[in-house]
């Protein structure tokens, strides 16, 4: 994979008011606004409005109040966050309701909650009579820097974790900031685990900036990357940084493990990976550390998991390119400051088993 300067990976970000920021995902007539702000998710009856939708479902895993009234006739169905929640009879579970309702092509689909609600509905959306206009309305820090951007909407199966899904971009997403301040600090370092993978492909030093600043210049990096390259055929795979070990000890967790703490343990561990392979000099391993350490988050394997496990989840990845182990890897700048992060296939798996052996474990 080719890599690309991190300026370029940066969509702009529009200063609309003293605390709200837009960002475009140029998709050229699918482009979308991502606004970021408190009080932006007072916005929805004028994004619906734009879209001409006659009628509403509002898929909400938080209180009623939460959303606002869209400006149509609406159908309010609860949901639930959660990995066990994201399933192929959620889906067809919402698609249903959609269908009692009578909902068209022409409508509008609202999604309210963490990002596995923005999974679940996104994918019921891209689904339903083919597709059918959706809205995100993240809740939590992980859903308003990544979930609910981009397009990407899966479920997940027994073997491993988000392997049935599909392509599906929102029309509007409103990262409104004032729903951030009731949640639980485990949510906060959910949502942390990705700005700190971040730091790695692209994004400026966010760690002492406002939650308002890190949330839109995340938002502006994955924008950037994702109108470049939609469907992961080469430059989206960076968006993926510590999330092959990420997402397997989640699974063998059975999802104790939140993801943000997950994508924390993996993007240490991509960096030992990539030392141990030549790519990137000592300080540059040890940065990983110190980035991922200063946000508070996990970096430890958990003290009873297994590596044979871990290494057999990692082969499912839905990155995976052949028999073995793929991993995205940073590597040293080259002259023309076009290095960085690439996707790396066939690891051998001796090296991988080692460098896992060597990671440090949380005392019991």
């Amino acid at each position: 994979m080719t890599g690309m300067p991190a300026a370029q990976r940066l969509s702009p970000i529009e200063q609309v008011g003293p605390d709200h920021r837009r960002v475009l995902v140029d998709l050229g007539d699918r482009a979308y606004p991502v606004d970021v702000g408190a009080g932006v998710r007072r916005l929805l009856p004028a994004v619906v409005a734009r879209l001409g939708a006659r009628r509403a479902v509002i898929v909400s895993a938080r209180p009623a109040g939460t959303v606002p009234d869209p400006g149509v006739p609406a159908l309010r169905v609860a949901a639930r966050d959660g990995e066990v929640d994201k399933t192929l009879a959620n889906v067809e579970a919402l698609c249903s309701q959609f269908a009692g309702f009578g909902l068209t092509r022409s409508d509008v689909i609202i999604s309210c909650g963490g990002g596995t609600t923005t999974d679940v509905v996104g994918l019921a959306a891209a689904l339903y009579h083919r597709g059918t206009t959706v809205v995100h309305l993240p809740t939590s820090l992980l859903a308003q820097v990544d979930a609910s951007v981009g397009g990407k909407t899966a479920v997940n199966l027994p073997a491993g974790k988000n392997l049935v899904g599909a392509y599906w971009q929102p029309s509007a997403v409103l990262c409104d900031t004032e729903l951030l301040a009731t949640l639980p600090r485990r949510e906060w370092v959910n949502g942390y685990g990705e700005i700190a993978r971040a730091h790695f492909i692209g994004a400026p030093d966010l760690m002492d900036r406002p939650v308002g600043e890190q949330i839109a210049a995340s938002v502006a990096l994955k924008a950037g990357v994702v109108a470049r390259d939609e469907r992961d055929g080469s430059l989206r795979h960076i968006l993926n940084y510590g999330h092959t070990l990420g997402h397997a000890l989640e699974r063998v967790s059975d999802y104790a493990m939140r993801h943000g703490e997950a994508v924390a343990v993996g993007t240490v561990f991509a960096g030992r990976l990539a030392g141990a392979l030549g790519r990137i000099r000592p300080e540059r391993v040890a940065e990983h550390l110190d980035v991922v350490r200063g946000y508070g988050l996990p970096w430890a394997l958990p003290a009873e998991v297994d590596l044979d496990a871990l290494i057999a989840v990692m082969r499912l990845d839905k990155k995976s390119m052949g028999t073995g182990l793929t991993f995205v890897l940073d590597r040293a700048s080259g002259p023309d400051e076009a290095s960085g992060p690439e996707l790396v296939a066939d690891v051998d798996e001796a090296l991988v088993r080692a460098t896992l052996a060597a990671m440090p474990r949380e005392t019991a």
